[in-house]
C-alpha cells in the first residue's frame, strides 16, 4: 500500500495532536513520515523500550496492552507514541497489530527538525497536549 501525499496530510490533520497545525506545518510533517506495514500479531511498540517515534494508523487495527490487559483498540486515524517524540522516555504500553496494519511513522528526530523549521508546529502540539492533560485532570476531579 502506498499512501498519497494528500492522504498523509489528511491523516495528520485528523490527529488531535496536530489539530492546530497550519497547512505549511502539516506539509512539512507529511514530507517526513514514512509508511510502515505490520502483520497481525506483530509488535509495533514495546512497553519499556525507549520510544523514538509517533504512529498514526492509516489502515488496520492495533491493540494497546498494559500489564497483560488490553486497554484500547485503535483504528484508522488514531495515533500513539506521541509522548516518545517529546520526552524520549520508555513506552508505557505495548501496541500490537490486531490485523494487517499500515501506519505512518514519524521519528523523534524528524519531528524535532520540523519544529526547528516551523516553530508554530511546537506551539500547536503544546496546545493539543495541554488540552488532553486538562481533560484528563478535569475528568479525575468530577
Amino acid at each position: 500500500m502506498t499512501i498519497s501525499s494528500d492522504r498523509r496530510t489528511e491523516l495528520l490533520a485528523a490527529a488531535p495532536l496536530f489539530a492546530d497545525v497550519d497547512a505549511a506545518g502539516l506539509d512539512r510533517i507529511a514530507a517526513r513520515v514514512v509508511e510502515v506495514e505490520f502483520s497481525a500479531g506483530q509488535v509495533i511498540a514495546r512497553k519499556g523500550e525507549i520510544g523514538t517515534g509517533f504512529f498514526i494508523i492509516a489502515s488496520g487495527r492495533a491493540r494497546v496492552v498494559r500489564d497483560g490487559q488490553e486497554t484500547a483498540s485503535l483504528g484508522p486515524g488514531e495515533f500513539f507514541g506521541e509522548l516518545s517524540i517529546l520526552d524520549g522516555k520508555p513506552r508505557t504500553a505495548q501496541v500490537v497489530a490486531a490485523e494487517s496494519t499500515v501506519c505512518l511513522a514519524l521519528a523523534s528526530w524528524d519531528f524535532e527538525a520540523v519544529v526547528a523549521e516551523e516553530p508554530a508546529v511546537a506551539l500547536a502540539v503544546l496546545r493539543a497536549l495541554a488540552t488532553r492533560l486538562r481533560s484528563l485532570t478535569e475528568s479525575q476531579h468530577h
